[in-house]
């Protein structure tokens, strides 16, 4: 058991859940996963929600404020990606062709802050650190794993990101289609696979995956509390076995129990 004290620029350091119900969705997620949490007001009537794993930091919630919600923002899990310079990360973003939904912005001591849309329409997060780095647990259970690209376009993506982040990339085959891996320094930060016909009217996203001890017990809590199994748990050769799940409120995000683990 480690404690990140830091994350590398180009790799996902935080992630966050942006709920119509934060009350309900603790409900849901801190049975399911063994979290604790603290409540940290951020306004009249709005509160942060810290989530923790022995005390140490492992994502948030919050519930989506009135404005938000007219702006037609459903529940998700929004994913963060560490930069060493917002501005310039910022300015790539135009430069590729992407949008920023959210110019770069100071969240106070913390750190700051930009919200991109991809040239194929998925939606990701910018984070440059000062007090507040992002997780400091990853690959433990129960805590964020792997992130992974959904979109229509992998092309445009990969030409997208590659640019933005430095990243490489190296794609393989795998049973029905061909699976991307972006990587930094050698090491895989991040996935990425097409949206096939047989997933109906997905749009192009960022999901995430926590990595859990045994993942069909996993599912039937989550069931129990509520939940819906977006994809029943499954076996990916060589990798591990893995389930989709949609919270009360709508959010979806993955857990996997990976091989050897």
């Amino acid at each position: 058991m480690s404690t990140h004290i830091s994350h590398d620029p180009g790799t996902f350091c935080w992630v966050e859940l942006a709920t119509s119900d934060g009350e309900a969705a603790k409900q849901f997620y801190l049975p399911l996963c063994g979290w604790t949490h603290h409540d940290d007001p951020i306004g009249p009537d709005a509160v942060y929600t810290m989530l923790l794993q022995d005390e140490r930091n492992v994502g948030a919630l919050y519930t989506l404020n009135e404005q938000m919600r007219q702006r037609g923002i459903p529940p998700h899990w929004g994913c963060y990606v560490s930069v060493a310079d917002l501005g310039e990360s910022a300015a790539r973003v135009k430069a590729l062709g992407g949008k920023l939904l959210l110019e770069p912005m100071d969240v106070m001591e913390v750190g700051r802050m930009a919200t991109l849309q991809d040239p194929t329409g998925a939606v990701l997060n910018l984070w440059q650190p000062k007090q507040h780095i992002g997780a400091q647990v990853l690959n433990e259970p129960v805590s964020l794993c792997w992130n992974e690209l959904m979109t229509s376009d992998t092309a445009a993506a990969e030409t997208f990101y590659r640019g933005l982040f430095d990243w490489g990339a190296k794609t393989s085959d795998m049973p029905g289609m061909k699976y991307t891996e972006f990587t930094q320094g050698g090491r895989s930060v991040a996935g990425m696979m097409p949206i096939g016909p047989e997933m109906g009217p997905v749009p192009p996203n960022w999901m995430l995956y926590f990595a859990v001890a045994a993942v069909d017990a996993f599912a039937t809590q989550a069931g129990k509390l509520g939940g819906k199994l977006v994809v029943p748990p499954q076996d990916i050769p060589k990798v591990g076995r893995f389930t989709v799940v949609q919270d009360p409120q709508g959010a979806v995000f993955g857990a996997i129990t990976l091989t050897g683990a």
